[in-house]
């Protein structure tokens, strides 16, 4: 599944078009990599995402098309980040 819509169907990104130039503008790691919007994510990728000076660090628990509103926080764990 591309990056970009992992993190709209996910809802840690509102917007796909938000999460689209988030990874252009090099916001978003994926496995210590920097990604772009269509790098294909899978299951147990890390994710290192920039809100302006706030970071999060979640892993990808499960890969779907379309998940509701209440099912989309089971997709991904959040991780403490590293100091």
């Amino acid at each position: 599944m591309r990056l970009d819509k992992f993190l709209k169907v996910s809802r840690i990104v509102k917007r796909r078009t938000v999460a689209r130039d988030m990874a252009a503008a090099g916001r978003i790691d994926v496995n210590g990599r920097q990604a772009k919007p269509g790098t294909e994510v899978k299951i147990g990728d890390v994710l290192d995402i920039g809100f302006g000076q706030q970071r999060t660090r979640v892993r990808i628990l499960e890969l779907r098309e379309h998940v509701r509103k209440e099912e989309a926080s089971s997709l991904f764990e959040v991780l403490p980040l590293e100091s």
